[in-house]
């Protein structure tokens, strides 16, 4: 009885086959057994390889655990963030003009020994050129003609606001900032 075709899972090459006899034309042959040697067994098939996924399974609670630890801490980060930002606006007194700030900031170290906020010195500026100054006011004036109003009340402080810089341009002296 002959063997049915088998079934493999990975298909064995030509090479690990059973080799085939030569035919000789005479029976004779074919009544005599065999003088040659069984060939070698196949070498053993390799298992089928593992997906990456079930290979490397213990990675994967550690990078999940990770993915969570650094999601947490930028959400704890942005909270405080935005927390700190509104303690400081409203724990900060508003700043006074730049000519009392100076005179207002030596008394206040010498009076009190506690430590206080320190409030830098304003740095004085150069003086800004008049041409540059106009150009500055006819800039202003054009990005308030780009505004829309929302009310008329709106709209009256807008025009003043123009009428102001109008003004300003105009003049054949600009006032000093």
């Amino acid at each position: 009885m002959s063997e049915g075709p088998k079934l493999f899972t990975n298909k064995p090459k030509k090479s690990q086959l059973k080799p085939v006899l030569p035919q000789s034309s005479s029976s004779s042959s074919m009544a005599q057994p065999s003088s040659h040697t069984p060939p070698p067994p196949p070498p053993p098939l390799e298992p089928p390889r593992e997906s990456f996924a079930r290979r490397y399974k213990f990675v994967w609670p550690l990078i999940l655990a990770l993915n969570l630890s650094i999601g947490a801490y930028l959400f704890v980060r942005t909270k405080k963030k935005d927390t700190g930002v509104e303690e400081e606006v409203s724990g900060v007194p508003p700043t006074p003009g730049p000519s009392t700030a100076v005179a207002a900031a030596v008394p206040t170290a010498e009076k009190t020994p506690s430590p206080a906020p320190v409030v830098e010195p304003v740095m004085l500026r150069d003086p800004i050129p008049e041409n540059q100054q106009r150009e500055l006011y006819k800039w202003l004036l054009q990005e308030k003609r780009k505004v829309k109003p929302k009310d008329a009340e709106e709209r009256k402080r807008l025009d003043e606001e123009k009428a102001i810089l109008k003004q300003f341009i105009r003049a054949k002296s600009i006032p000093s900032l």
